[in-house]
């Protein structure tokens, strides 16, 4: 059968990659046609457009770009159109991907959408366009099953959270040979993930950096973003002593004592590896001010949306400071406390669904496309 998948970022590239093996293994002669990056072009079948070339970000870009980007939602359509696939699949990516869905709905294609947008987060009026648009929605978070199904009549398969098999599918490094790897030091390390993007970094990583002196039994380790060059984080670190681990995040992770962590899928990684961790932001004050309005959460870590309760500490905005950032770093480092975040943790990988994402979202497509 002939799949079409748009993925618009680097994460659906990855989530994207992982259910093409897995949809190779229930359809042999699955044919792919995609939007997306070199992880799904490794896997075979024909690139389309690279996520590079979609990746607009804020309003003011969005807006700057908006010719290219109905160019290429007109392309998309096209395109799908000379392929005729038995079955569309989104991934995430709602701004783009929605817009497809209406279209493709229309001309009777079936609709399939792995990684739900977050519309319990804001545009929750999204339902509506998701109940006419999206024939199958696979979620990945617990609460999303209920948010759908009880809240707006909507069913939808949850699947569990692809980051469990990604997790799960590394090779184990052990601390010698992490630390010789990156000319690290024998003490216990405290990792730094401050973000992906500059503008969060700089507001991130400036406070992060002012607690290390306080801390001379630990070795601080800032997990660089492949997305930034070593030289931007050296402006920040100068002579702290902090060391630099560019794209080795999960083996970071796997070997740190607790960690500092900018809101973010990095926060949910972080609880996966069971480390201990503080989870920090800080926007500008008027974009706060704006998602405070929008966006009607109790929490912002995924590990506390999940767990539905405080798990980690979340020290945002204000509250996100040297002497508070000190006070949280001190508890998590104590026994007791790392004791209770471990037996949370463990109860957060159970509501996760365990590892098998990919395969039981690949299972559920190709059986719905062979019923039909």
């Amino acid at each position: 059968m002939k799949y079409y998948i748009i993925a618009g970022e680097a994460s659906g590239d990855l989530h994207a990659s992982n259910l093409m093996k897995a949809i190779l293994k229930e359809d042999t002669e699955a044919e792919f046609r995609f939007w997306g990056g070199d992880l799904m072009t490794a896997v075979g079948g024909t690139l389309v457009k690279h996520y590079k070339e979609l990746a607009f970000m804020g309003f003011l870009e969005v807006v700057m770009n908006l010719k290219t980007i109905f160019k290429n939602i007109a392309f998309c359509k096209k395109d799908i159109s000379e392929f005729q696939p038995d079955a569309i699949i989104f991934i995430d990516y709602p701004g783009f991907n929605m817009r497809i869905a209406k279209w493709a709905k229309t001309e009777g294609f079936k609709t399939h959408y792995y990684i739900s947008p977050q519309i319990w987060a804001w545009k929750e009026n999204r339902i509506k366009s998701i109940k006419r648009d999206v024939d199958e929605m696979y979620v990945i978070l617990p609460f999303e099953k209920s948010f759908y199904e009880e809240k707006h009549n909507f069913p939808v398969h949850f699947v569990g959270h692809p980051l469990l098999d990604q997790i799960d599918q590394r090779q184990d490094i052990d601390f010698e040979t992490f630390v010789n790897n990156h000319d690290l030091e024998q003490k216990p390390i405290i990792a730094l993930l401050p973000g992906s993007r500059k503008q969060e970094i700089s507001k991130m990583l400036s406070v992060m950096l002012s607690v290390v002196e306080g801390y001379p039994q630990y070795q601080f380790i800032i997990a660089g973003a492949p997305s930034q060059d070593e030289d931007f984080y050296q402006s920040f670190i100068k002579n702290s002593g902090v060391k630099l681990v560019q794209n080795d995040t999960y083996n970071l992770l796997s070997q740190s004592h607790a960690a500092l962590v900018t809101s973010g899928t990095a926060t949910l990684e972080t609880a996966l590896f069971e480390v201990p961790e503080v989870v920090c932001y800080k926007g500008s004050y008027l974009s706060y001010i704006i998602a405070k309005q929008i966006i009607k959460l109790n929490y912002i870590s995924l590990v506390n949306l999940i767990m539905n309760r405080e798990v980690v500490k979340e020290l945002i905005q204000d509250e996100f400071n040297v002497k508070q950032l000190k006070i949280e770093l001190d508890k998590i480092l104590k026994e007791e406390k790392r004791e209770e975040l471990q037996k949370d943790y463990k109860q957060l990988k159970e509501k996760l669904g365990g590892i098998g994402a990919s395969a039981k979202t690949a299972e559920l497509i190709v059986k719905s496309l062979k019923n039909d």
